[in-house]
């Protein structure tokens, strides 16, 4: 009977389950969306009570999709959008509040008032920056505004997730509260000198421990889930193995396992991380220091720029704007216009990440004249994505003093002939996409399947990695710095937006 790894990656709009064998091929796949809620502007929330149907949901439909009976699953990995918050009752196993999203912008002001001894004091610690995007705020802010929270988590009553907590809890029917390094890492309140929770981090955010989850690493046995999981007669419990976050996930299913290896993943934003093996690297351009990985009783770290709106910039052009039917059509619409007329769009609807950290930027287009057609506006939005994920790049190189002579991309938008070549023209580095870009559901598959001896070693896993393409650069390095230049000026003329028209 030949047996599988079933992936669960829980991102940002939708959730996924992929079973994959041996080779590395992905045999089945179901995904569903589910909704996003904007109750005020700037706020992102989701209901973790449907994010956890529509994932057990894609689970059991992905298996019988593939006729692949739940035996016959190894073990499961789990990957996840990370930084956004849940926040439970013990007793009844229900949320307290909807799910607060990694894009929310609800706690910029309180993270303005705090003062430079506590911003240093959290870069220092954590690797990161006090910013709205991390958990630590979301947290206190169900804590003091959600009727009653702050007596519940007195009274011992209250548990706090990621999403992989989440989904684990909800999967061992209860049994098991855990999360994984780095996961753990992004709520701003892990220590990453130590590998631990830290007692100084969450009283500066009136944060009690004992909401939160016990640490363990990205790969190893946490539970099983409960019998009746996949239907009343199953009563299978399949070891759930592996909990990664989505950007480190993909590092790993990327095989970017040497120091200065970089890849790219265009999703709902767009995320850049360099593996710097066990060396910690502290930027001094605007980029994270964060967990790459945790398993075989090491710990390994990454340089990491979040670009906050990548994907979704289609998305709004879809939805919003309705100038195209579906994403497929862009890279049409890109190749009928040259760039002559110099349109950017500055796609910032949630603020600025790296480098720039401005919760107060607002998305703008620029260079408008009578002639502007659909399809430059098209064009302009594609290559906002690469110029911001170019943006990380520069910073990457200033802080290791060296270039980048490859990237390798997954996600999405990176099947975008057009926008991979922009990538590579305005970067000047070669550009390599593997031929599966599912390389977020596949580093938790490689983990998964590491714990349970699926596969043997790393050296295994390499034979399974192909080639789609790679791309070099196409255009002149002065032809690419005017570009860039344009961008800047762009970019920059959409900094504190909010707060300078208030």
């Amino acid at each position: 009977m030949e047996k599988y790894i079933l992936t669960l990656d829980e991102g940002t709009t939708s959730a996924r389950s992929l079973i994959t064998n041996k080779k590395g091929e992905i045999v089945a796949v179901d995904q569903t969306e589910f909704a996003q809620h904007y109750p005020k502007e700037g706020w992102v929330e989701q209901d973790a009570i449907e994010i956890w149907n529509t994932q057990r949901s894609t689970l059991v439909q992905v298996l019988n999709k593939s006729e692949i009976n739940s035996k016959q699953i190894s073990a499961i990995g789990i990957t996840n959008q990370r930084e956004t918050v849940v926040v439970w009752n013990k007793e009844t196993g229900l949320p307290i509040y909807n799910a607060i999203v990694w894009q929310d912008q609800r706690t910029a002001k309180y993270c303005e008032e705090m003062t430079q001894e506590q911003y240093d004091l959290v870069r220092k610690k954590t690797g990161l920056i006090i910013n709205p995007y991390f958990s630590a705020t979301k947290i206190k802010w169900i804590l003091d505004n959600v009727h009653n929270a702050r007596g519940l988590a007195n009274e011992n009553k209250l548990m706090f997730g990621t999403i992989n907590t989440w989904l684990i809890y909800r999967l061992t029917g209860g049994e098991v509260f855990v999360t994984d390094h780095t996961n753990a890492q992004r709520t701003l309140l892990y220590n990453i000198h130590n590998n631990d929770w830290d007692e100084e981090l969450l009283q500066l955010f009136n944060i009690p421990k004992s909401i939160l989850p016990e640490i363990k690493s990205c790969s190893e046995e946490y539970g099983k889930t409960f019998p009746g999981l996949i239907s009343k007669n199953d009563t299978t419990r399949i070891p759930i193995c592996s909990s990664i976050g989505d950007q480190q996930s993909a590092l790993f299913g990327q095989l970017c396992l040497n120091p200065g290896e970089v890849k790219i993943t265009y999703g709902t934003g767009c995320f850049i991380l360099m593996n710097t093996g066990e060396e910690k690297v502290e930027s001094s351009h605007g980029l994270l220091t964060t967990i790459a990985a945790s398993y075989n009783g090491k710990i390994t770290y990454a340089l990491e720029g979040s670009v906050m709106i990548a994907g979704a910039a289609i998305q709004w052009l879809r939805d919003n704007l309705r100038i195209v039917y579906n994403a497929i059509e862009t890279e049409w619409y890109a190749g009928q216009v040259n760039d002559d007329r110099r349109v950017y769009v500055v796609p910032s609807f949630t603020g600025l990440g790296s480098p720039y950290w401005d919760s107060y930027s607002r998305g703008a287009i620029f260079g408008l004249d009578r002639g502007t057609k659909r399809e430059h506006i098209v064009r302009a939005t594609l290559e906002s994505i690469a110029y911001q994920a170019n943006d990380v790049i520069s910073a990457m190189q200033k802080d290791l003093k060296k270039d980048i002579s490859l990237l390798k991309v997954d996600g999405g938008a990176s099947n975008n002939k057009f926008m991979m070549q922009f990538q590579s023209d305005i970067s000047r580095t070669n550009v390599l996409k593997p031929t599966n870009i599912e390389t977020t559901a596949m580093g938790a598959a490689y983990l998964a399947g590491l714990a349970v001896k699926y596969w043997k070693d790393i050296e295994e896993i390499k034979q399974n990695y192909d080639v789609d393409f790679k791309l070099e650069q196409s255009i002149s390095e002065k032809d690419a710095n005017k570009l860039i230049k344009g961008w800047n000026v762009a970019v920059s003329r959409t900094f504190s937006w909010t707060k300078d028209i208030e």
